[in-house]
């Protein structure tokens, strides 16, 4: 049998995600620097709060946030574990559907305003059509995650960024797969007068060809995709039912088990 383990996409063992909230006027600042060094960025906007004050306008999100994600973050930005069941649901639902009718495709992520959250909660957001949901609590570390609706980050971005992407970029134990999470609120860099920071992080850890640099929608279709597969008993060959590729690392090769195709996990051979 076969040694078979999960890989990222075309082999790497490391993925970087960016996550920030609110959709203040500063993101447009963030995403010109995450698109210069090929970084990706999931944003967490309150759908009933575009255009006021500084907030990125409704009319400005598609060009934007373009090749990176549009996620929810509730329509007004409550502390949603002291909200009565009926607001949680009308919050994180309208929210769904106004930025879906900006963004043009399904938005099945959430960040937790204010940081909230509780045990009901998360049962409830699968019946939301929430797939993720991120919280504010930083680990430190670099380990995938257990609980997709309880997505703790490595760290805030004011929070040994620069160390972190030094130790991130060092891994090489391809045995393991590692994920660096970043979040914050773009408008912070403007408070703290530290733009040099994000800058400095991001063309240090772009351009690195280990890491995959993805959403954290990506991610989560990635996973699931790996997830879905069809192993024989013997593990000699692999069918994928789902739409995009999935790599595996088959006793030290990288294979590629694209979508709708059967591999052979022995030998160099697909069938229809």
């Amino acid at each position: 049998m076969p040694k078979v383990v999960m890989t990222f996409p075309k082999g790497k063992f490391k993925v970087l995600t960016m996550s920030y909230d609110d959709g203040k006027a500063a993101d447009r600042r963030l995403v010109d620097i995450f698109n210069r060094y090929g970084l990706k960025g999931s944003f967490h906007l309150n759908s009933g709060l575009l255009g006021e004050g500084d907030r990125i306008p409704a009319e400005e999100i598609v060009s934007l946030y373009q090749g990176h994600e549009v996620s929810a973050h509730t329509v007004t930005h409550p502390t949603i574990e002291r909200s009565p069941k009926e607001q949680l649901v009308e919050e994180i639902l309208e929210d769904r559907k106004r930025l879906e009718e900006l963004a043009g495709y399904p938005v099945r992520g959430l960040s937790y305003p204010n940081g909230s959250y509780n045990s009901f909660i998360k049962e409830v957001l699968p019946y939301l059509g929430i797939e993720y949901a991120r919280t504010v609590n930083s680990t430190g570390h670099f380990n995938m995650p257990d609980d997709f609706l309880e997505w703790n980050p490595t760290c805030h971005h004011n929070h040994n960024l620069l160390q972190l992407a030094e130790e991130f970029v060092s891994l090489h134990k391809k045995q393991y797969l590692y994920m660096f999470y970043v979040w914050g609120h773009s408008y912070e860099f403007d408070q703290d007068d530290n733009w040099e920071l994000i800058e400095q992080f991001s063309e240090f850890i772009g351009g690195k060809e280990d890491i995959w640099y993805a959403t954290n929608m990506e991610i989560i279709d990635y996973i699931m995709a790996f997830r879905r597969l069809h192993f024989s008993a013997n593990s000699q060959f692999v069918y994928n039912p789902s739409a995009q590729s999935v790599w595996l690392i088959v006793d030290e090769r990288i294979v590629e088990v694209p979508g709708g195709k059967q591999v052979g996990l022995i030998k160099e051979e697909s069938w229809q």
